[in-house]
């Protein structure tokens, strides 16, 4: 087991947002996290690279304690995050956002083949290195940000809502790509708000509302239960009842167009 937190309680200034939080991810998964805007997945994330010290409980690294390992300690450890909002450096070229990734490596040089492997994912930032970032679209952007945290060769790669802002094309992109990641050995914990979407190429998943996790399990199963449809993947009772009204309304319509309905 790579990632194991336990009983993590965590937040902003003295109030917590999380709140007893148990979660693992296993080597070679990916783990998604859904829940609703402001249900603490960002927190989360954050807390988990050392952005956020935790008021109580355990993270666990390879079996070893690193709540008080500062983020650049735990990046050369092999834990990577790419928050949300992509936040590249907007002025500065492709390949320098791409070095500033490598920054923990010694002499700030990724590992022989990574830079390449990186390139070789993402095709398109090889046709632009020198490119300022800022120019690039939505989608390229969240590429890049990607292709930025695998620069110090990470075992874990936390990626917090990288489907954010992008159309449903791009978003198929980026998934299937965190999909070949985890093909790869790399493990991946993927926290968002596109819960059927990141379940369909998960493990396993977890529900987080108001900083709990209320829900665990395989994915699969999360996909096939009836309260996950209703609360998260936009089916169920509220959804039919919306399909039902949405009917009679329309049979309404006609009775006052064509009066033989």
């Amino acid at each position: 087991m790579s990632l194991e937190l336990r009983a993590i309680s965590a937040g902003y200034g003295v109030g917590a947002v999380l709140h007893e939080i148990s979660l693992s991810v296993s080597a070679g998964e990916i783990v998604t996290l859904i829940g609703a805007n402001g249900a603490g997945k960002s927190t989360l994330a954050k807390t988990i690279s050392g952005l956020i010290t935790p008021i109580s409980g355990e993270i666990l690294w390879d079996g070893v304690r690193i709540n008080a390992l500062p983020t650049a300690e735990r990046l050369r450890r092999g834990i990577a995050h790419v928050p949300e909002g992509r936040q590249l450096f907007a002025g500065m070229r492709v390949s320098e956002n791409l070095a500033l990734g490598s920054g923990v490596k010694p002499r700030g040089k990724p590992d022989a083949g990574v830079f390449e492997a990186a390139l070789a994912m993402f095709p398109v930032l090889a046709e632009r290195m020198s490119d300022i970032a800022g120019n690039f679209s939505g989608g390229q952007q969240q590429m890049l940000a990607i292709a930025r945290g695998l620069m110090a060769s990470p075992r874990l790669l936390i990626l917090d809502e990288p489907s954010l802002g992008l159309s449903p094309r791009l978003v198929g992109e980026i998934l299937d790509l965190i999909r070949r990641l985890r093909d790869q050995g790399l493990s991946i914990l993927l926290a968002e708000q596109n819960a059927r979407s990141a379940l369909a190429i998960a493990d396993r998943g977890a529900v987080i509302e108001n900083g709990r996790i209320v829900l665990q399990g395989s994915a699969q199963d999360l996909l096939h239960s009836p309260d996950i449809a209703e609360r998260y993947l936009g089916v169920g009772v509220a959804a039919q009842a919306d399909a039902a009204e949405a009917a009679r309304m329309a049979q309404r319509l006609r009775a006052c167009v064509w009066d033989d309905v």
